[in-house]
């Protein structure tokens, strides 16, 4: 048995992608979109039709509009291929905006229904600011579920439990890029590998914490960099993982056992935090990390939210 069936004995496998035509060969059973990933994906031949399309049937739209639309025609397709559910993202220029993420999240299931998506087939995806979430947690009281990405920091996963979302994105590779660049050369890769990884130890500490608690929240590890990160976590709720990740482990036979499990998280000491607006606030201030990282994956987004506008407008 190769990495990828072991890790799915444990761990619920997403592949994070845009192109769907990659993910029939891992079997996952959930998929991942984003931003950055849908405009690599329309930037390749095999998916530009997708994009004229949308523009030719929709060009008296409003541009978010067209957006939205070409965001969930990539979604069907992917759901046409996986048995579960896929993540499509909010405008993360909407990030500071309950009401408009609000407004927008509406929209974009909407779309998905009168295509014949049934709405437990759609997560949408937020930034995980406070705004973000008491947006999510308006969302899930409406029936529909969400995914809070770009987080970095334990205060923003309880704030996301208090907010009863579906589901919790982690983002293991960021927090490693972050510490390894603050190490410069004191960094030491074997001292900081598997589960000493500042990634993995951040969802390690969320998914523990959840489970002693009985949060609901499911934890699904996101952003990896190397295997080691993906193997550490294996009995996480799920793990996102790129293409090329999902081929790694296809190909290695090396024996894979559970990282985590619920029975050893309920064991574990802990102190049940509830966080205000001003607590949250200043919890993410604190971290530098958590912080620098959670501007700088909005401000990413951003930018390929606004690349993907001036490819619409071209088409």
């Amino acid at each position: 048995m190769n990495q990828l069936d072991a890790l799915k004995q444990y761990t619920t496998v997403v592949a994070d992608t845009g192109d769907f035509k990659q993910i029939e060969a891992y079997q996952p059973t959930d998929a991942t979109t984003n931003p950055s990933l849908i405009l690599k994906a329309v930037q390749k031949p095999d998916y530009r039709s997708l994009l004229t399309d949308t523009v030719a049937q929709y060009q008296d739209r409003a541009l978010d509009e067209i957006t939205d639309r070409l965001l969930v025609r990539f979604g069907c397709e992917i759901l046409s291929i996986i048995p579960g559910r896929v993540s499509t993202e909010v405008d993360a220029r909407l990030s500071f905006d309950a009401s408009a993420t609000v407004t927008r999240a509406e929209r974009i299931i909407e779309l998905y229904q009168a295509q014949g998506i049934h709405i437990d087939r759609v997560l949408i995806k937020v930034a995980a600011t406070w705004e973000g979430i008491q947006a999510a947690a308006k969302l899930e009281q409406r029936g529909i579920h969400t995914n809070l990405t770009l987080l970095f920091s334990f205060c923003q996963a309880v704030a996301c439990g208090q907010a009863r979302v579906q589901l919790i994105s982690p983002f293991v590779g960021r927090i490693y890029d972050w510490y390894k660049k603050s190490a410069g050369t004191s960094w030491v890769e074997a001292d900081n590998a598997l589960a000493n990884d500042p990634g993995v130890k951040s969802v390690t500490q969320i998914f523990n914490y959840y489970k002693k608690f009985g949060i609901a929240t499911e934890v699904m590890g996101a952003s990896f960099r190397n295997v080691g990160q993906i193997t550490a976590l294996a009995g996480c709720d799920l793990l996102t993982i790129s293409p090329e990740l999902l081929a790694e482990l296809a190909a290695n036979k090396t024996t894979l056992m559970p990282a985590l499990s619920v029975p050893s998280a309920q064991a574990m000491e802990f102190q049940h935090l509830t966080l205000d607006e001003a607590g949250f606030r200043l919890a993410l201030n604190q971290d530098a990390m958590a912080t620098e990282k959670l501007a700088e994956g909005i401000r990413a987004f951003c930018s390929d939210a606004g690349k993907l506008d001036q490819l619409l407008l071209s088409a």
